[in-house]
């Protein structure tokens, strides 16, 4: 008589308790690293200086260009000359704002990119709508 085969062992369910216990493990570390993010969360008693160099930053500084191709720097109605000498006055780590018609020229939107490179400003955020 031949032997038989034992036919294989159909899986009717998936075992999640694992995936569960990773899963739990990485939320415990999300949360426990989450709360030592926010900046002063840790008290720290910071020195004090005599002589400090402060400077008068903004938050950021919004670049405008409508639909006409028109240009504004803080609501102030440039070129794209005036532009590059206002942004060249502006430090580095300064946050700049985009805000492009979606009706302007991309070759408007193109002359500010290039602008902002050139003088080396990292710091940018596109505004866009959902």
């Amino acid at each position: 008589m031949p032997k038989c085969r034992k036919a294989p062992k159909k899986f009717d369910e998936i075992n999640v308790i694992p995936f569960i216990d990773i899963m739990l493990v990485l939320l415990v570390m999300v949360l426990t690293t989450a709360t030592f993010i926010k900046q002063g969360v840790i008290p720290v008693n910071l020195p004090e200086a005599k002589a400090t160099d402060k400077e008068d930053i903004k938050k950021e500084i919004t670049v405008y260009v409508n639909a006409k191709g028109e240009m504004f720097y803080d609501k102030e109605k440039v070129d794209l000359a005036t532009l590059e000498s206002k942004l060249s006055k502006v430090s580095k780590k300064q946050t700049v704002v985009l805000r492009s018609d979606k009706e302007s020229k991309f070759q408007d939107f193109v002359s500010v990119m290039d602008i902002l490179k050139r003088l080396g400003h990292e710091q940018l955020y596109i505004v866009t709508k959902k």
